[in-house]
């Protein structure tokens, strides 16, 4: 069984911040692959469902980004889980906004909600970590990242929500290559191919000119006519 835990702040005032992207995620997989609606449990909502034959947990903690923690603990306990089992979904000032990136244990780089969870449960989870830019400066960053995503952001945004969707089943194996693939399918798709062959002709191959026939009444050989040219 597998915990996936997205972070953000509970609320519609909240919903389409930048600091929830990882509800965002988790809303995605649950509508795109059929779970149960969500519930309330574990100071946090709560949906069931499988993907690929294994199942899986998402939980939204409603105890605030700053305890977020709390919940996951609780649920973690629950079901008798590892932090192995746990793969928390979050934004990244760091990445670039649409840049998808896991990460497998290691430090909260100063995320307050990856602090909580460290506090409660260690830091040996895994992290996928979404891109929404840093707004430049230090002291720009709490009102960054609790502002709404602009309508420039909404194609990307699309995008990214639907490939980790596509890419769930293959997190849920703990396969992080292939989900990154699915991933970087939807974000960066292939260009497709236009089919047509080269435009550019061919040259003709070249062939040795015929002999020319001797004229009527000569009845010299070849090699004779031949000399008789360098005479």
């Amino acid at each position: 069984m597998k915990l996936f835990v997205g972070l953000g702040n509970p609320g519609d005032k909240y919903a389409r911040n930048r600091h929830n992207i990882g509800f965002m995620a988790l809303d995605q997989i649950a509508e795109d692959h059929g779970f149960s609606p969500w519930k309330g449990k574990f100071q946090a909502e709560l949906s069931e469902g499988k993907l690929g034959g294994d199942k899986v947990l998402l939980l939204k903690p409603q105890t605030f980004m700053n305890n977020s923690g709390q919940s996951v603990g609780e649920a973690m306990r629950f079901y008798k889980l590892t932090p192995a089992d746990v793969v928390v979904v979050h934004d990244e000032l760091d990445l670039a906004p649409g840049k998808c990136r896991m990460k497998q244990g290691g430090g909260h780089a100063g995320h307050n909600g990856l602090r909580s969870i460290h506090a409660h449960i260690g830091a040996d989870y895994a992290r996928v970590r979404l891109g929404i830019g840093h707004p430049g400066h230090k002291d720009a960053v709490a009102g960054y990242v609790l502002r709404d995503f602009p309508k420039a952001d909404e194609g990307w945004l699309d995008d990214l929500m639907r490939g980790i969707s596509d890419g769930a089943v293959q997190l849920a194996k703990g396969d992080g290559g292939k989900f990154m693939n699915a991933v970087a399918l939807r974000v960066t798709p292939p260009r497709s191919s236009t089919g047509e062959k080269s435009k550019a002709k061919k040259q003709p191959v070249q062939k040795d000119a015929a002999p020319e026939d001797p004229p009527a009444g000569d009845m010299r050989s070849k090699m004779e006519r031949l000399m008789g040219k360098f005479r």
